[in-house]
């Protein structure tokens, strides 16, 4: 027997059947703005950039993909095009804002209205120094307040739907009452999707990458506020990396963001979007196809074929010859001459290393 959220917000049980039709159907999530977030992939800093979106987009061709925050203030000084330029077969797409003041957040919403991205994002959840120096981040979570006064002034000016990703607590805050506080206060804003990591953030004393493993996970108490305000879409983050365990939690909230794990074996993501969205499973061997000329049409217009080959190494995890894999872009990929051929080079060793016939 299993337990699905329905709409009202209620756990209701049922069979196995029904649990994987219930998977597949869009009525797991209720849409009211047209955008199917049962599955996206987390803003990581130096991870998700434009090319490493193109990847995970041939692996999922339905996920929600997000860009690297970028700050308010850098879009305003630095223009929106040096961070927000992105290919169109990236969408759907959402941009993370980071920043603290309203009218510059506006602004800096209304400045990449023209790069149609399907949502605006805000971070209230990164745990960073430098983060913290700049007041945004998971710190705003002290200040419920100032975050719903932002997300308004987003949303006035914004012709996509404005989202938060926030923790479930900082430090010492108490992880019950604090956490709801939050959350109806960001609410009272209009805001009705929120990406929630289910580990407190530790803003003294643990660095970024402490607080991504040591304060323990809590999806009972991100699944109890789901279940709280039946009226908000939660969106379970952190910890996720395995199908069976993501299916698991699931039925709980109305989907999932993938954080390392879409980095570090991001062909999970072609099983999970194969699964929710009824559609055929990406082939390793075919999308390093794609990556090659993807790399050909790139290296034209000036970049770095590491840049690109860097976000596909794991392509093969846990598969046979992934280590050659990893090996050979690592190594061939950074030579001044390297040739976009490498990638296919690799692929072909580890799908003939696996009884995968290749033309």
């Amino acid at each position: 027997m299993r337990y699905i959220r329905s709409i009202t917000g209620n756990f209701v049980s049922i069979s196995e059947i029904e649990f994987m039709a219930k998977l597949t159907s869009s009525k797991v999530n209720t849409q009211i703005d047209g955008i199917d977030r049962r599955l996206s992939v987390a803003p990581m800093m130096d991870w998700t950039d434009r090319h490493c979106r193109y990847f995970h987009r041939l692996l999922a061709p339905q996920a929600l993909l997000f860009t690297e925050m970028v700050t308010a203030e850098a879009i305003l000084h630095a223009g929106a095009d040096r961070f927000c330029a992105h290919d169109v077969a990236e969408a759907p797409l959402a941009l993370q804002l980071g920043g603290s003041d309203p009218k510059r957040l506006a602004a800096a919403v209304a400045a990449v209205r023209s790069y149609e991205f399907a949502e605006i994002n805000l971070n209230v959840g990164c745990p960073s120094d430098r983060v913290q120096s700049g007041k945004f981040g998971a710190c705003l979570m002290a200040e419920p307040e100032l975050v719903a006064e932002c997300l308004a002034a987003m949303a006035d000016v914004s012709i996509a739907p404005v989202t938060v990703k926030c923790r479930i607590g900082i430090d010492d805050m108490d992880p019950i009452l604090g956490l709801d506080r939050f959350v109806d206060k960001v609410a009272d804003s209009g805001i009705k999707h929120i990406y929630l990591h289910a580990r407190k953030a530790w803003l003294k004393g643990l660095s970024p990458k402490e607080n991504r493993d040591i304060p323990p996970l809590d999806y009972d108490r991100a699944a109890a506020l789901a279940q709280r305000r039946p009226d908000l879409h939660i969106y379970l983050n952190g910890g996720l990396v395995s199908c069976e365990q993501i299916y698991a939690e699931l039925p709980r909230f109305d989907g999932v963001m993938i954080g390392r794990a879409a980095y570090k074996t991001p062909y999970l993501l072609a099983e999970l979007s194969a699964e929710l969205f009824d559609t055929p499973l990406a082939d390793r061997y075919e999308v390093a196809g794609k990556m090659v000329a993807y790399a050909h049409a790139q290296i034209h217009a000036g970049a770095r074929l590491h840049n690109i080959t860097r976000h596909m190494l794991g392509l093969y995890a846990g598969q046979k010859g992934a280590r050659v894999f990893r090996r050979h872009l690592g190594e061939q990929a950074r030579q001044p001459d390297a040739d976009p051929i490498i990638i296919e080079q690799a692929a072909r060793f580890c799908a003939e290393a696996n009884d995968r016939k290749v033309a």
